[in-house]
């Protein structure tokens, strides 16, 4: 079975504008964050951070992805 990644519970981050092909970053069912790319090219101290903010509002993005999307599925 291929995998859509693309459809999978993620949120992008950039400096400034945002981009396609922004850092990519997933949150799994257990609201923990995985990299999935830094394209932004974001320092590791910076997006360390990042991601330990992403995971400490964990349940409000779920409720902003689902309001957006209506469902989610995780990546894992």
């Amino acid at each position: 079975m291929k995998v859509n990644h693309w459809n999978q519970f993620h949120i992008h981050v950039a400096k400034g504008a945002p981009k396609a092909n922004a850092t990519k970053i997933w949150i799994t069912s257990t609201g923990n964050c995985l990299l999935c790319n830094n394209n932004s090219r974001i320092p590791n101290h910076t997006l360390r951070n990042i991601m330990r903010m992403i995971e400490a509002r964990h349940d409000d993005v779920i409720r902003a992805w689902i309001k957006y999307f209506g469902e989610i599925r995780y990546f894992c």
